[in-house]
Formats: structure tokens, sequence, C-alpha cells
């Protein structure tokens, strides 16, 4: 499955058709590609307190790591019950339903190895930030994938981009705001 993800970001165009061709179904790329990365993503939230364990505590770190999962499980099912909301085709059937969340989850995990190496790298104006830009491309790379009628694919494109990229944003800011009070 690592390998999936290293094709999409690397090559998307044939990262997504590789993905199609292998049919793999959500609960197996849930459990095998975005768990592990939650996990991971998780744990390294611990690893600024090795460069400065003065203001980065155990219980800010667990506060830190308790936001970041929560971050991006609750983006990925957020935009799931969206999107099959406002596009119907998606739910009409298992296979369509399959594609979009498969294709939620491999967006999702680039966000979130980026994300991880920024808690690695532990640097507040990184490089790495600007990465997140290419989700988009990504993003834009795999409508083919979903196989969405021709007319409806910039509106689905923009839509899903801003809620993946916007979500994790917007819910680390309302639980760090909860967390400070």
């Amino acid at each position: 499955m690592l390998k999936k993800i290293l094709v999409v970001i690397i090559k998307p165009k044939l990262g997504w058709q590789y993905i199609d061709d292998s049919g793999n179904s959500t609960q197996r790329v849930l459990s095998s590609v975005f768990f592990p990365l939650l996990a991971i993503l998780a744990i390294s939230c611990f690893i600024p307190m090795i460069y400065d364990s003065t203001t980065n505590t155990l219980s800010s770190s667990l506060m830190y790591a308790i936001v970041s999962f929560s971050q991006y499980m609750l983006t990925y099912f957020l935009c799931s019950y969206l999107l099959s909301g406002f596009y119907p085709e998606f739910s009409r059937s298992h296979i369509a339903l399959a594609k979009l969340n498969n294709y939620l989850i491999y967006n999702l995990s680039f966000m979130i190895i980026l994300s991880i190496l920024i808690n690695i790298l532990n640097a507040e104006f990184s490089v790495l930030y600007f990465m997140f830009l290419y989700m988009p491309y990504m993003a834009y790379s795999g409508l083919d994938f979903l196989g969405l009628k021709a007319n409806k694919r910039m509106k689905f494109f923009i839509i899903t981009t801003l809620m993946m990229m916007a979500l994790p944003f917007l819910i680390g800011l309302i639980l760090n705001s909860l967390i400070k009070k």
C-alpha cells in the first residue's frame, strides 16, 4: 500500500490508474494506509519534546497528538458524508462510494505524510507547508479515477479540494480553542 501512495505522489496519473486496477476495498485501504499513518502522525507529535522540552511538555504533546489525529479522521468522515450527499451518484453503488472514499484517503494521506515530516523536522516555517499545494494537483489527476461526468468534474474538484484542505485546519482551530479554555 505504501507503494501506491508513493506512486500517487510522484506520478499522480499513473498512481490513480494503479489504484483503480488494484480494486482494494475502502476497509482495506483504511486499515493498511490511513489508520497506520494517523498512528504515526500521533506518535510524531511527541518528537518536538526532544528539541524543546520546556514548551513541549508531555501533556501539551498529548493534546497536540489528539488534535492532529482528530483533524484528519473527522475530515475524512465529513468529506465522505457530505460528498456522497452532494453527489448522489456516489451513493447509488458500492463501487462508486468505495472509489470516492479511496480518493479521499489517498489525498488525505499525502497531507498526513507532510504533517508527520513537519513534526519530525520541528520547523516553525518550513518549505513543507508549501507542499500542501501539491495536493490539488494530485486530486485533479484522480478525477478520471472517479468516473464523473464532464460537466460535474470541475465543480467536484473545487469543492473536494477546498474541503480536504480547509477542514483539517478549521477542525484543528476549533479543537485547539476548546483545549485552551
